[in-house]
């Protein structure tokens, strides 16, 4: 594994939990689980995605820039990423900010290497 695959330490392969909650409505809430931060995040952009496909169902591709996620992820009524401490034996809450903040951080490196 090269230097740029590694992960920057053993958290961001941490078994993690993203929990959705599109609006006020409690009935809505879903949540989806990942074994790794990465793979979280990954899966917050194709909730995005699926969100832009439905909108825009007569389009034959989906484009958007990560100010158009942005405003998405701080439309959401909750959304929250909990993550494995393997030293504590506990899952982490982490906000919206974090997650955009790690969004942006893995976008940036996608972008590097393509």
């Amino acid at each position: 594994m090269s230097a740029m695959s590694r992960p920057a330490n053993n958290y961001e392969m941490s078994h993690t939990i993203l929990l959705v909650q599109p609006s006020k409505k409690p009935e809505g809430r879903t949540y989806s689980d990942y074994e790794s931060v990465n793979e979280c995040l990954e899966g917050t952009c194709k909730i995005f995605e699926e969100y832009l496909k439905k909108m825009n169902p007569n389009s034959p591709s989906i484009t958007y820039d990560i100010s158009q996620l942005f405003d998405f992820i701080d439309q959401l009524a909750d959304l929250t990423c909990l993550v494995f401490d393997k030293a504590s034996g506990k899952y982490v809450p982490h906000n919206k900010a974090w997650i955009k903040e790690k969004i942006y951080v893995l976008l940036r490196q996608q972008a590097g290497k393509a």
